[in-house]
């Protein structure tokens, strides 16, 4: 889809709120929905971190702090 369209819609990819600019990728899979965290690096650069299947609406903390350490930990070992 992503090759396809200009714009991927909002129920695919979407910016956390209060996160530093980690986004939630979303694919079902036949019943199933999976997420996938990412960011950007230097703005066209897509990185993702990592996935998890989401069983409730609201996405859990523990997960978006696991995603905002990773995030660092990239953009830490970029540095070196």
């Amino acid at each position: 889809m992503i090759s396809t369209i200009e714009r991927v819609p909002k129920k695919y990819f979407e910016h956390l709120t209060g996160t530093t600019g980690i986004y939630e990728i979303r694919v079902e899979v036949g019943s199933d929905i999976y997420r996938a965290f990412s960011f950007f690096d230097k703005g066209q650069l897509v990185i993702l971190i990592y996935g998890f299947q989401k069983k409730t609406q609201k996405t859990p903390k523990k997960e978006i702090e696991l995603a905002e350490k990773l995030k660092k930990q990239y953009f830490d070992e970029k540095g070196k």
